[in-house]
């Protein structure tokens, strides 16, 4: 067991007690591993309640972008945060042993307040908040953000609350529950409460079967129930749901809850299955709801969202459209449409020393017309990981690689072998590149390897944000639109595309559809 698994988790106290239990166990067994902490939007954005935020995984968005660039191994995250559709690629590899699913109630000096009119309740919850005002509909509840230490310090320093909502687990886990505080039994818990849920590559055979050795099935069997429940109630952060399963006597017992946001309007469903006949319980229960009004009452919570439009100029998959935060509304087309051009087996004649490749639309019309035994190259030069990735899949091994064209070209300039090159590219491309090498006497024979054709459409006024991901991208929106917008853009040569015609010009921190994504959550969270 040679291989050292990567272990990402968020940077507060309670992540790292549970991703150092995860590495616990894996050492356990003989596995290598390394912790490498994250931070996320949700750890950054702590002056609104998380359901304001209007994003579902909010905390395990920066570690799933992580993940799918290959700078960590394996995410550690407390179930109840992550999505119920995980990102393309990404699954969940295993579920330990779960801990305490109870909300817990703090209170500053005694319980009397449980028996008055008046009462000040803190949690950040829309979850908590729905099902207290539900049973104490004339108390107040206020807005409480953090990591539990500073929440609980928020809690004794307010003079006027009289208590706080915490989750029994993180508050057991990191050692500071107070001997007076008690468990709210009555309160359903959020599906996957107390649960710690280890996600991995699909793709990474050697971390998901390390995981696999961790796996608790009985937590495994009742997480995934709620969370099916969850996900054909269509909820997340911004709808109050409960749902707890538990496993007693070869019996699956099912409680689940939606409630209106002010927890006046309340719909329950409870169920009993034999396990192994318990396949449909959620299926059953979510139905249940919708038909006694929950359809009504979802559409109501997703119409009280304010909705933020923005236009992608790439098409997004179903898996991306599903990174974006609930209160995102997003449209997508594809400004560039490519044509492969037909390229000549003469061209490969002499056999190529170095070839520069910056796009994956080259490496498709390269192997749309030759063959893999035909496509020989000493050393291959690309821009972008996926790229690079693509290029190794269905040609061969890359020599070296670089975030963007320029930084490619000074490389080149200085590390290169020989004084040719053969670039494969497109009608339209930017001339920093080839301008940069041949300024420093290397020759570039340029091979128009596809033709871009711009494709853009009218965008709608209402639109606030556009994203993009080519300079090409920013040329064919321009044709028919105006650059009155916020410019997301994947690169620095994108960024500078479009800081020709845009005032408001943001980079994300990789070149992914995945960055662009987690830059646009960034701005309007």
């Amino acid at each position: 067991m040679s291989k050292i698994i990567r272990i990402g988790t968020r940077d507060s106290e309670l992540a790292l007690w549970q991703a150092k239990t995860v590495q616990q166990q894996l050492e356990n067994l003989g596995y290598k591993t390394e912790l490498i902490p994250v931070k996320s939007t949700g750890d950054l954005v702590l002056d609104k309640p998380l359901y304001e935020l209007g994003i579902t995984g909010i905390f395990t968005r920066t570690l799933d972008i992580a993940m799918l660039n290959y700078d960590i191994d394996i995410a550690v995250h407390s179930l109840k945060d992550v999505p119920t559709i995980l990102p393309k690629g990404i699954i969940q590899a295993a579920v330990i042993k779960r801990g305490n699913i109870n909300d817990t109630l703090v209170f500053k000096n005694n319980e009397e307040f449980l028996s008055q009119k008046e009462a000040i309740i803190a949690t950040g919850s829309l979850r908590r908040r729905a099902q207290w005002l539900n049973r104490y509909p004339t108390h107040t509840i206020v807005d409480l953000r953090g990591n539990m230490h500073s929440r609980m310090q928020k809690l004794k320093d307010n003079d006027h609350w009289n208590a706080a909502i915490f989750a029994a687990a993180g508050l057991g886990r990191i050692g500071i529950r107070p001997e007076e505080a008690i468990n709210l039994d009555w309160m359903v818990p959020a599906p996957a409460q107390g649960a710690v849920m280890i996600t991995a590559l699909q793709e990474n055979d050697y971390a998901v079967n390390a995981c696999a050795e961790l796996n608790h099935e009985e937590t495994e069997i009742c997480t995934s129930i709620e969370r099916e429940f969850l996900n054909r109630l269509e909820g997340g952060c911004t709808a109050p749901i409960g749902a707890i399963a538990k496993i007693k006597n070869d019996e699956v017992t099912f409680k689940g809850v939606l409630l209106s946001k002010d927890g006046s309007k309340k719909i329950e469903v409870n169920r009993i299955e034999k396990l192994g006949s318990h396949h449909n319980i959620a299926q059953y229960c979510a139905q249940y709801i919708i038909d006694r009004g929950g359809k009504r009452l979802m559409d109501e919570l997703k119409r009280s969202d304010k909705e933020t439009m923005v236009y992608s100029t790439k098409a997004l998959t179903e898996d991306q459209r599903h990174l974006l935060g609930t209160k995102i509304t997003v449209d997508s087309s594809d400004f560039i449409k490519i044509s492969i051009n037909r390229l000549p087996k003469t061209i490969l004649k002499p056999a190529i020393k170095n070839v520069i490749i910056t796009s994956k639309n080259a490496v498709e019309s390269l192997t749309t017309n030759f063959s893999p035994e035909e496509l020989q190259f000493k050393n291959i030069y690309c821009v972008g990981r996926r790229t690079k990735k693509l290029i190794e899949q269905k040609i061969g091994p890359v020599t070296h690689s670089e975030n963007n064209a320029k930084k490619l070209a000074n490389y080149l300039v200085e590390y290169m072998e020989g004084v040719e090159v053969t670039y494969f590219c497109s009608d339209l491309r930017l001339d920093d590149l080839p301008n940069i090498l041949e300024k420093n006497n290397i020759t570039v024979h340029e091979v128009e390897a596809y033709k871009t054709v711009y494709s853009s459409v009218k965008v709608d006024d209402q639109t606030q944000g556009v994203m993009f991901y080519s300079p090409s991208t920013v040329q064919s929106y321009i044709q028919q639109n105006k650059a009155n917008k916020i410019a997301f853009c994947i690169g620095e040569t994108t960024a500078e595309e479009a800081r020709k015609h845009f005032e408001d010009v943001r980079i994300s921190k990789v070149p992914t559809v995945e960055s662009v994504i987690e830059l646009v959550n960034e701005h309007y969270v």
